[in-house]
C-alpha cells in the first residue's frame, strides 16, 4: 500500500512516518513537506511542496490512502485566518486533488469535539473540514479524534502542565476518558485504520482510540 502524508513534519507526523517506514504492509511513503527533513529510507520519498500551491505536485498526490496530519495552533499561526488557510484550506484542497487522481482512502486527523455548529473556531474548524472531505465521497473514510496528545519534548509549557494534571486526575480515577495520548500511540492507530477497517466512514472518538 502506498501512502500519502502532509503535516509529517508536526508530531504527530513524524511517528507517523517512522511507523509506516517499519510496516511491511505499507510499501511506500509520500511525505509533502516545505524542506527537506533529513531522512534517508528505500521506501520514503520527500516532495517538495509550495502548499500555496499545491497544483505544483499534483502528480505526486497518487498512491492507496492520503493521510492528514496537518494542524497548527493560533498562537504559531498569529490569526485565525492563517490557522484557518493551514488547518482548513490546505488539507481541503489536497483532498480535491487526492479524490480526482483516484486516490479512494483518506485518514484524517481531527480534534475532540469537532463539530461544523461549534460555536468554538477551532471545533468549529475542524468540524467544517469533517464535513467538507465527506462531501468528496471517499471510498474509505476515517476520521481521528484525539484530545491532548503527549508531545516529545514539547517546548507548549501549557500543554505540559495540563498533561501533568490529567494524568494525576486519571490515575485517581477521575474524567479517565480524557487520559491523554502519546503522538507515538496515535501514530499507530493512524496506520493502522485503513488497514482493518472496511469501506465506510469511520468517525474514531476520544474515548474509543486507546482500544482500537
Amino acid at each position: 500500500m502506498k501512502a500519502l502524508i502532509i503535516g509529517a513534519t508536526g508530531a504527530t507526523g513524524k511517528d507517523l512516518v517512522n511507523v509506516l517506514l517499519q510496516d511491511p504492509a505499507y510499501t511506500a511513503v509520500v511525505i509533502f513537506v516545505r524542506r527537506p527533513v533529513g531522512i534517508s529510507h528505500p521506501k520514503l520519498t520527500e516532495v517538495l511542496t509550495d502548499f500555496d500551491k499545491l497544483e505544483g505536485v499534483s502528480q505526486f498526490i497518487k498512491g492507496d490512502v492520503w493521510i492528514s496530519c496537518l494542524g497548527t495552533t493560533l498562537k504559531a499561526a498569529g490569526t485565525k485566518d492563517k490557522q484557518w488557510h493551514i488547518d482548513y484550506e490546505i488539507p481541503l484542497k489536497f483532498a480535491e486533488i487526492a479524490r480526482a487522481n483516484g486516490i479512494s482512502r483518506t485518514v484524517l486527523l481531527s480534534a475532540y469535539g469537532a463539530s461544523a455548529k461549534s460555536k468554538v473556531f477551532y471545533s468549529q474548524m475542524k468540524g467544517k473540514l469533517e464535513d467538507t472531505i465527506a462531501g468528496l465521497s471517499f471510498d474509505q473514510y476515517i476520521i481521528f479524534r484525539p484530545g491532548l496528545l503527549l508531545r516529545k519534548d514539547s517546548d507548549r509549557s501549557g500543554e505540559r502542565i495540563m498533561a501533568s494534571l490529567l494524568k494525576f486526575l486519571n490515575g485517581i480515577g477521575i474524567i479517565r476518558k480524557f487520559k491523554p495520548m502519546p503522538t507515538s500511540t496515535l501514530a499507530e492507530k493512524l496506520a493502522k485504520a485503513p488497514k482493518v477497517l472496511p469501506a465506510g466512514k469511520h468517525i474514531i472518538e476520544l474515548d474509543k482510540i486507546f482500544g482500537f
